[in-house]
């Protein structure tokens, strides 16, 4: 049971602590926690151990307070000490059963959907042992039954939401990575993986990079329209999956009719078989078009290696950039190697 977003989660856990902590401490100057010792003493010990938590959540990585609980934690002392509280102080009131919204609440906004359920159920619990302990059965009943119906379907409401929020936040970021006319990632992610890829194999079999030009591109679109010249690229980007395993590489639209396979911890030999591969499955694979006749698609593929042929990123898209135009040159339809 962990946080939906860590990161959000700690930007509000020590201010929620805090403003707990400060609240206990009004209540056992002026409110109900003021009536006895008892109370006032209980409300400075758990003011005490609340700003303790919040130190210690300020000073905490995030993540690390996520893997062990930590956030599940805050929300679970917040109904211990909303329900403590009252049980000492007596004090069954709507007033006083109204804090136990705030961790369910902030459960509901940060948590996921079995934390929240948790959190809710411990909440309605021990709100009923509390009401059943210093109340009539009937008062009790009604008051249970009134407050654990708003908490469960605030619980329920906010836990849809999030889930909600996170389906659209996921799709936003999908739609920000991937090309939507081919399904592959775009420059930046490409990009990202590449540096990663430089910065994390120096040793090894170095890292490739294939790009990928569609001979001709404008010829199609002239003479078939610009839809079919998307078929094309979308026909291409599925044989680069036939032929690149998932596991094996980064497969990427770099813009225009150029796509591109970054083959990290690969040798520079390998790499070039398995630009050949691409090219002969282009080859094999032509595009079925509306009215059922087969259009015959060229590629020409430029080939470059870290650290063969370059040793920064943008230094290997040039060897890469310049062995593709070298493969035009050549006549098109084949595959070059940067430095050859």
């Amino acid at each position: 049971m962990r946080a939906r977003d860590p990161q959000a989660a700690a930007r509000t856990a020590v201010l929620v602590l805090l403003v707990c902590a400060v609240t206990l401490m009004v209540f056992s100057l002026f409110g109900p926690n003021a009536v006895s010792s008892i109370g006032i003493t209980a409300s400075w010990i758990s003011a005490g151990v609340l700003v303790a938590l919040a130190v210690a959540f300020q000073f905490t990585p995030p993540e690390r307070i996520d893997s062990r609980g930590g956030y599940v934690l805050i929300a679970v002392i917040g109904v211990t000490l909303c329900c403590g509280m009252n049980w000492i102080t007596s004090d069954p009131s709507a007033g006083a059963q109204a804090f136990l919204a705030f961790p369910v609440l902030w459960a509901g906004v940060h948590l996921c959907r079995g934390a929240v359920a948790l959190v809710t159920v411990l909440a309605i619990g021990g709100d009923g042992i509390v009401l059943f302990h210093l109340e009539p059965v009937g008062n009790a009943v009604t008051d249970l039954s009134f407050f654990g119906a708003v908490l469960a379907v605030m619980a329920f409401m906010l836990a849809r939401a999030g889930e909600t929020q996170d389906r659209l936040v996921a799709r936003l970021e999908q739609q920000a990575s991937v090309d939507s006319l081919t399904g592959l990632v775009n420059r930046r992610v490409l990009d990202e993986a590449l540096s990663l890829a430089l910065s994390t194999r120096p040793t090894g079999h170095g890292t490739a990079l294939v790009i990928v030009d569609v001979d001709s591109f404008k010829s199609i679109n002239d003479q078939h329209g610009h839809p079919v010249g998307d078929d094309a690229l979308a026909h291409i980007a599925g044989v680069l999956r036939s032929v690149v395993r998932a596991g094996d590489g980064v497969l990427s639209r770099m813009g225009g009719d150029e796509l591109a396979v970054l083959l990290p911890d690969c040798p520079a030999d390998v790499a070039v078989r398995r630009a050949t591969d691409v090219l002969d499955a282009v080859r094999a694979s032509p595009l079925v078009l509306p009215d059922g006749e087969l259009l015959a698609i060229s590629v020409s593929l430029g080939v470059a290696h870290a650290p063969s042929h370059a040793l920064a990123l943008e230094e290997l898209y040039a060897a890469a950039d310049a062995a593709l135009y070298a493969a035009k040159r050549g006549g098109r339809g084949r595959v070059a190697v940067a430095g050859a």
